[in-house]
């Protein structure tokens, strides 16, 4: 059993799996699903969660307010969404486990790879343990944010040991970049990540608004204040900086398809962001429009961090290729 092939195409479907509870989370966060089950890692004290409030005790809501957890009205819809939420949780646990036990072949060979892959694995049970204080917080937004951050940081932390599993595939024989374009590209990367913290703001204001309920939808975009206004005028200057590195990268990787691949989806990511972030805008924030902003920008950072781990694969300081 050659563990390094499985390895490689095994750790690609983990990540997309990732992001695919990324969508979920998103759309539970956008549903106002998140406190459906108020207690973890059972749900209303079951393991199978009700279908109906019948299943409950009459003062099943001053049960868990004696604990300070506020439960709303039960609601069957948002209960099982946030228990299908952590039951795709507790498979993508298994599928980093999987992925771990296969980074044993890479252990002699590359180190780097295998500890990746092991602390990838011990992230997956501490997200699990803060998404537990999310829920006895009661959907503490900094507490939110950082249950996304790392998600985003075992996802990157999964691109690098892939990437790197691969670099030979990915080594580009005529061409090489330069420390510049590398920077570049690491300050691309670190503006989308702080974009993506602006959007969380936003969402948290967004939040507050539909839990307060005394503003109408439509006057949302007028009440979010400065922070919606810079996080809006920001996605501007990141689409200008990330055509003009695509087209540094197009000079270099313009006979390699993997790296033009993924360079072409950052720009597809950045573009569908803008336009859902449009339509956010425009249609007084639907719930469906919120997950998928989350999931391209969320996707956005993947693929520009797969692009700077090839340009630093491929970096050579003597030959400077900036246009």
């Amino acid at each position: 059993m050659d563990f390094k092939i499985y390895y490689r195409r095994f750790g690609i479907y983990t990540i997309i799996a990732v992001y695919f509870l990324i969508l979920v989370g998103g759309l539970v966060r956008a549903s106002g699903s998140g406190m459906g089950c108020p207690d973890w890692p059972k749900c209303f004290q079951r393991w199978i969660p009700p279908t109906s409030i019948s299943e409950l005790p009459a003062n099943y809501r001053d049960l868990y307010s004696e604990n300070g957890v506020v439960v709303e009205e039960f609601n069957a819809i948002k209960t099982w969404t946030e228990y299908i939420n952590r039951l795709i949780g507790v498979i993508i646990g298994l599928l980093v486990f999987v992925t771990f036990i296969l980074s044993f072949g890479f252990y002699k060979s590359d180190l780097r790879i295998f500890l990746g892959s092991l602390l990838s694995f011990l992230l997956v049970g501490f997200q699990g343990w803060l998404g537990a204080k999310v829920v006895s917080s009661n959907l503490s937004p900094y507490k939110i944010t950082i249950h996304m951050i790392m998600a985003l940081l075992i996802v990157c932390i999964l691109i690098y040991c892939i990437v790197r599993a691969q670099k030979d595939i990915l080594k580009i024989k005529s061409q090489f970049t330069s420390n510049r374009i590398y920077f570049l590209g690491l300050i691309v990367l670190l503006l989308s990540l702080i974009q993506l913290v602006l959007g969380t703001q936003v969402r948290q204001q967004v939040d507050f608004l539909a839990h307060q309920g005394t503003i109408e939808r439509v006057s949302w975009i007028d009440s979010l204040g400065t922070i919606f206004l810079v996080h809006r005028s920001f996605s501007i200057i990141l689409l200008i900086l990330n055509i003009y590195l695509y087209f540094n990268l197009k000079v270099i990787f313009s006979n390699n398809k993997i790296p033009m691949f993924m360079s072409n989806c950052v720009l597809l990511c950045i573009a569908a962001e803008i336009l859902v972030g449009v339509g956010l805008n425009y249609l007084d924030f639907p719930v469906y429009l919120q997950p998928l902003h989350l999931l391209f920008g969320s996707g956005l950072i993947g693929f520009q961090f797969v692009v700077l781990l090839i340009i630093k694969q491929n970096t050579h300081t003597n030959r400077p290729i900036l246009v």
